[in-house]
């Protein structure tokens, strides 16, 4: 079954399109990942989904409910984190489950039962009187998606939960996205971080508001199976850059932390030694070099070049 399905939405701010004929489905209790440079459109698209920003044209449903046509039936089956605005800081932990709470309508027993539960999920057990703001990064994002999910609707939306927080933090955020979908829990997700984006079952990769891309991580690396990437460990990356980038048999290049990677034209094979010989004598010293498997960043920088 399909949790959200749209078709050719699109949004315009005079003459400018934000999202251009978008048209996806997401399955119930799938983790549908949306990537895109800042300005792609993702967070208008969301905006869309949640009843927040009217379409210009095209349709979408969340839920079995039209996003245009009754935007406050579509707000009251989801959950909303946004990256900017998830809590009041000057409320306590408690105070701010019991607010949203409040909103959500829900009578004292199931608030109870659902403050508990929230708590425990958060790690907040013991701090109900801290305020929001005095919290740790990966505390405040929990206690977020806690309260975004306190009234247990069938879909979430997630714009980036997870910036400026901690790698582990950002590590146990998704055990808990992986626990709702487990649950039967639809979430669609926003974030810069590649290698969290191997969590979602699905990804759509959106560029200047259009649909680029879309399909499971396996799905999207294999565009480039029909050409070879080679992994570089050199001493001086830029230059080694500089250098690839001048070989014909290199189609383009990219930094991978400390090393780079190369992908290799397809039409003109060369041996990873002989790959190395001309580094070498170019004044780089390699210290390492062998094909790798694509990334997903490998892909992305693909997809956005296409586009």
């Amino acid at each position: 079954m399909n949790a959200i399905v749209v078709s050719d939405l699109t949004r315009r701010f005079g003459q400018f399109v934000a999202v251009d004929h978008l048209t996806f489905d997401v399955r119930q209790g799938e983790i549908f990942g949306f990537l895109g440079a800042n300005g792609a459109g993702k967070s208008t698209t969301i905006r869309m989904l949640c009843g927040l920003l009217k379409p210009t044209s095209g349709t979408a449903s969340v839920g079995g409910v039209d996003v245009s046509r009754d935007p406050e039936g579509v707000k009251r089956r989801i959950g909303y984190m946004s990256q900017r605005f998830s809590l009041y800081e000057r409320l306590t932990v408690d105070q701010n489950i019991r607010f949203f709470g409040g909103i959500y309508g829900l009578d004292q027993a199931h608030l109870n039962r659902r403050r508990r539960f929230v708590l425990e999920m958060a790690g907040l057990e013991g701090r109900e009187r801290t305020r929001a703001s005095e919290l740790a990064g990966g505390w405040r994002q929990r206690l977020a998606l806690g309260c975004a999910i306190l009234h247990e609707p069938p879909i979430v939306f997630l714009d980036e939960p997870t910036g400026g927080v901690d790698p582990l933090s950002r590590r146990r955020f998704w055990d808990l996205i992986d626990q709702l979908s487990a649950s039967g829990v639809t979430v669609l997700v926003t974030t810069h971080y590649l290698d969290e984006a191997e969590h979602c079952h699905r990804i759509a990769i959106i560029h200047a508001g259009r649909l680029a891309a879309l399909g499971s991580t396996d799905e999207l690396k294999h565009m480039l199976a029909d050409r070879s990437i080679v992994e570089i460990h050199a001493s001086n990356p830029v230059e080694a850059m500089r250098l690839l980038d001048r070989m014909p048999e290199v189609e383009k290049t990219s930094v991978f932390g400390t090393t780079v990677h190369a992908v290799l034209r397809a039409d003109r094979a060369i041996p990873t030694d002989a790959l190395k010989s001309r580094l070498v004598d170019g004044g780089v010293p390699v210290a390492g070099i062998g094909p790798v498997q694509p990334s997903l960043e490998d892909v992305f920088l693909e997809v956005a070049e296409r586009a």
